[in-house]
């Protein structure tokens, strides 16, 4: 295959999965020999969460006051003004990672500013609102190709659209989540006033897809035996607002007595500095994961190639890539169930037979592999001006 110039279109800057997976996708692709470039809105001016070994572009945006439509709207038409001239649009290739991107390129085509575009679909959200449940279902119709992180989402957009996507798989850094200590291990312990132990370690934010409330009332329960224990609540970072789940786990953790803070038995981090994070998975002593919904959950292959031990819903797509030797699996509306992983993990047997099969696992998973299983799809919306999908 000839060099492509592929432009990815993420709907952020800060860390979160979906654009975490558009960095070390596009740095994967350059390394092959293309030039991929990320690009997302960032209102904030301050660029992406990481250094990119890949050329990025940081759409001009401005800050939204309003409701979650107002927000969505107005970040389409960031991306709509940036790609506005036939010179912002030399790319071989476009490819959409979410809603945004996708209603973005959408209407370029419709403008016939490009012939085409990939749209990745990591998961679907379930929206109330008709106009997001809209603009996310157009994203996908309209694309040229579509391709998934999990068989999951492949099936439902067979079942649900009538069309196929290509399963691309997630891949995972292991020259930067490695599980050997580091001197980061030591400060992040003391930035955030980690004791002894042990450390459950929660991912996403107070977030409803993310099950945080399961993970408080399993938290409240290891607790009981475990009065050192601390549960660790990292990340956050949304376009979508959460804040009606957020006051219900905040009245969760005070209804428990779990007191929220430096040193305290819940911490919450807020957003990671990249340099951080593989040190926040180390001084783990588990990631719990039951999730209500992933795309794929690439937190669980960073942890474990952290050498962290994983608990996950025992549902797809963990459930696809992961095996009953891999990672505890919990019914994530269980949160007995979930307490009783917890505890399990922490045995000595149970948590170095998690961590040997973790690290194996997490080796299968290449960015490398990854990328080249977008080449295809890539190689026909570069030399075959396709029609949309239409289900």
């Amino acid at each position: 295959m000839t060099s492509l110039r592929i432009a990815i279109l993420t709907h952020s800057t800060n860390p979160r999965g979906g654009v975490a997976h558009c960095l070390a996708l596009a740095e994967a692709l350059c390394t092959l020999g293309h030039e991929a470039v990320v690009h997302a809105p960032d209102p904030a001016g301050r660029g992406f969460f990481r250094d990119a070994g890949c050329p990025t572009v940081p759409v001009s945006a401005k800050p939204v006051a309003g409701t979650t439509v107002d927000l969505v709207r107005a970040r389409i038409e960031d991306y709509l003004r940036h790609f506005a001239t036939p010179a912002a649009c030399d790319f071989d290739v476009f490819h959409a990672h979410d809603g945004i991107g996708g209603n973005a390129l959408a209407t370029l085509r419709h403008r016939r500013l490009i012939p085409g575009f990939v749209r990745t679909v990591h998961h679907v959200d379930s929206f109330s609102d008709p106009l997001l449940a809209e603009w996310q279902d157009r994203s996908i119709r309209e694309a040229t190709r579509l391709l998934c992180v999990s068989r999951t989402w492949a099936d439902w957009i067979r079942d649900d659209l009538g069309a196929e996507a290509d399963v691309v798989g997630n891949g995972v850094d292991l020259s930067v989540y490695r599980s050997e200590p580091t001197g980061a291990d030591t400060a992040v312990r003391e930035r955030w006033g980690l004791g002894p132990g042990p450390v459950v370690l929660c991912v996403g934010g107070f977030e409803e897809r993310k099950n945080t409330a399961g993970t408080i009332a399993a938290f409240a329960r290891l607790r009981e035996r475990q009065p050192q224990a601390q549960l660790v609540v990292a990340g956050g970072a949304s376009l979508l607002d959460h804040a009606s789940y957020r006051a219900r786990c905040q009245a969760a953790l005070a209804a428990h007595g779990l007191a929220v803070g430096r040193g305290l038995p819940v911490i919450e981090t807020g957003p990671v500095p990249q340099a951080d994070i593989p040190a926040l998975y180390r001084v783990a002593d588990v990631l719990a994961f039951p999730s209500w919904k992933e795309g794929f959950g690439l937190c669980v292959l960073e942890a474990m190639a952290c050498g962290t031990p994983a608990i996950v819903s025992c549902l797809p797509p963990f459930t696809e890539y992961l095996t009953a030797t891999d990672a505890l699996f919990v019914d994530p509306a269980d949160p007995d169930d979930l307490a009783r992983a917890m505890a399990e993990a922490l045995q000595p047997a149970t948590h170095t037979g998690l961590r040997t099969a973790g690290l194996a696992r997490a080796a299968l998973h290449s960015w490398r592999a990854c990328a080249e299983r977008h080449l295809d799809a890539y190689a026909a919306c570069a030399r075959v001006r396709q029609e949309p999908i239409h289900a």
